[in-house]
């Protein structure tokens, strides 16, 4: 059987710069630019963000949807990391909250109505 490795994860806007400076802003990631796109990595993972140039590209789903549903970053301290992204002014889709012993989790909203799921796993 191949062997398969995780690259990168791409995300279409149709303002590429604002969608790249909220990462930025909210995570603290470095971009870098090229002609074609904005490359950033968030918790280790490339993220490549692109314009949308079809004109009939789709809009961006709600959650909870079939597919690609969000993405997911580890924490420490999820509340914490809550309170200082909003002071930054980032929108909560669902405050931190227990959902099993040892599992805290919370939702933000991203640009192109990306949602993150912030999650803080501690010894149960």
């Amino acid at each position: 059987m191949a062997s398969f490795t995780f690259d990168h994860i791409h995300l279409r806007s149709p303002d590429p710069e604002a969608t790249a400076a909220f990462y930025e802003r909210v995570f603290g990631v470095t971009l870098t630019r090229s002609p074609q796109r904005i490359d950033f990595t968030l918790g280790g993972q490339l993220i490549f963000v692109s314009p949308v140039n079809e004109a009939m590209t789709g809009d961006a789903p709600a959650a909870p949807y079939r597919g690609l549903e969000h993405i997911g970053l580890a924490v420490t301290g999820i509340d914490a990391v809550v309170a200082e992204l909003k002071a930054k002014g980032v929108h909560f889709t669902m405050e931190p909250n227990t959902i099993r012993p040892g599992v805290r989790i919370a939702f933000l909203r991203g640009p192109e109505n990306v949602s993150i799921e912030l999650l803080e796993r501690t010894a149960a």
